[in-house]
């Protein structure tokens, strides 16, 4: 497995990529091509789905940028790291937990979890 820390880098900054197709880019290399994921609220496969959902974050939420919060676990082919989503330069109000599935380095699937949602989200 590539080192877990630079899996969940990778993942948040494909979650901050604004530009669409930078942002494709990104999911080609970080992602395997049937890619999954899979949360409470949204769920998407493949890179034109996840990057379509990513893109609708952004929408959602303009300006906010995500951040990796604590320690990023991995052995074998898992990764565990959270999360948090806020305003770029202040304190998350979304935060989660991701469990992630890694084939040759790249992501296969990625399950997520959310810790803190207010009610205005």
């Amino acid at each position: 497995m590539t080192d877990p820390a630079k899996i969940a880098e990778r993942y948040i900054a494909a979650w901050n990529e604004t530009d669409a197709g930078r942002r494709q880019a990104m999911l080609a290399e970080g992602w395997t091509e049937s890619a999954s994921y899979l949360d409470p609220i949204m769920q998407a496969r493949g890179h034109d789905e996840i990057g379509a959902m990513i893109g609708a974050v952004h929408q959602r939420f303009p300006g906010f940028r995500f951040s990796l919060e604590g320690k990023v676990d991995g052995y074998g082919d898992q990764v565990r790291f959270s999360w948090a989503l806020g305003p770029a330069g202040a304190e998350g109000v979304i935060k989660g937990t991701d469990f992630a599935v890694v084939e040759g380095g790249r992501l296969k699937s990625v399950t997520g979890f959310l810790d803190l949602v207010p009610a205005s989200a």
